[in-house]
């Protein structure tokens, strides 16, 4: 009886062992088949462009040219619009898809109007074109179509305005638009 237990105990051993070396060998890390360079350079067929401002920035999008008697023009992807009434001096970015102004700076706006002595004069206009320009830079926004009046567009503020627009690194024309052939 002995002799049998023995045997019993043996080949319960040999599969514990056994199964310790396997375990073993999985643990080691397993070679990397190498990645393929072709995989990496097909383009899908049915590709989606889910960023509509890239082909703005490449100068590639269609320009809405509207009809040619209509004043302000109507081909441009972002168009800045400056204004001064009487007590407060504004400035809009406008879209070509949207009448929405996209982005604006007013010397309504509390955070100007404290630091300012006057809403309207030369300085309001230099520093509502120095905020509008870090706006335009935050979101991305770095040309855009700006068409002054004709007989305002030599006045001190307007100038000062433009001034701080160029300086805060927007450009204040937009590229032709690029016609590709096929």
């Amino acid at each position: 009886m002995a002799s049998c237990l023995r045997l019993l105990f043996r080949q319960i051993r040999r599969p514990i062992v056994a199964t310790n070396q396997t375990a073993r060998c999985l643990s080691q890390a397993a070679s990397q088949p190498e990645p393929c360079s072709e995989e990496n350079e097909a383009v899908n067929p049915t590709f989606v462009n889910r960023n509509p401002r890239n082909l703005e920035q490449l100068a590639l999008a269609v320009k809405d040219r509207g009809w040619k008697t209509t004043w302000p023009h109507r081909e441009f992807y972002h168009r800045l619009e400056f204004s001064r009434t009487q007590h407060h001096v504004t400035a809009h970015v406008f879209s070509s898809s949207s009448p929405v102004p996209v982005l604006s700076c007013s010397t309504k706006e509390w955070a100007l109007k404290k630091e300012l002595a006057s809403t309207r004069c030369v300085a309001a206009c230099q520093a509502v074109g120095e905020v509008l320009a870090q706006r335009c830079q935050q979101a991305g926004i770095t040309r855009m179509v700006y068409r002054a009046i004709p007989w305002t567009y030599r006045s001190d503020a307007v100038q000062s305005f433009r001034a701080a627009m160029k300086e805060g690194g927007i450009t204040l024309s937009e590229p032709r638009r690029k016609y590709i052939g096929t």
